[in-house]
C-alpha cells in the first residue's frame, strides 16, 4: 500500500461450532507507532458480527496510510506494517471499550 492511497482488504472469519456466535472485533497495528498513520475508512470492528453455524463471511476494511508516514523519520525503516484482528464473542450486557487516541 502507497502511503495517501487508499486500499481494500478482506479478512475471512468463521464460526466453527454448531451454535450462533454473536461477537465484536478489535483490531491491532504493528509496530505500534505506525498506529497513528493507519486511517480506516470502513470497518467492521467495534459493531457487534453474527455468525452462523459452519458460516464463512469475507469482511472488508477500507483504509488509507497517512502520507505523513513517509515523511516521519522515526518510520524511514518501516516497509512492514501489519493489521491484525481479534474477534470476542459478545455477553449480554458487557461493552467493550473503544481504544483512546
Amino acid at each position: 500500500v502507497v502511503p495517501g492511497e487508499t486500499a481494500l482488504a478482506f479478512y475471512k472469519a468463521k464460526n466453527p461450532t454448531d451454535k450462533p456466535i454473536i461477537g465484536i472485533s478489535t483490531y491491532n497495528v504493528v509496530p505500534f507507532e505506525a498506529g497513528q498513520y493507519f486511517n480506516k475508512i470502513q470497518c467492521f470492528c467495534f459493531e457487534e458480527q453474527r455468525l452462523n453455524p459452519q458460516e464463512e463471511v469475507d469482511m472488508p476494511v477500507f483504509f488509507y496510510i497517512d502520507p505523513e508516514f513517509a515523511e516521519d523519520p522515526k518510520m524511514a525503516k518501516v516497509d512492514l506494517i501489519t493489521l491484525s484482528y481479534t474477534f470476542f464473542e459478545a455477553k449480554e450486557g458487557q461493552k467493550l471499550p473503544l481504544p483512546g487516541y
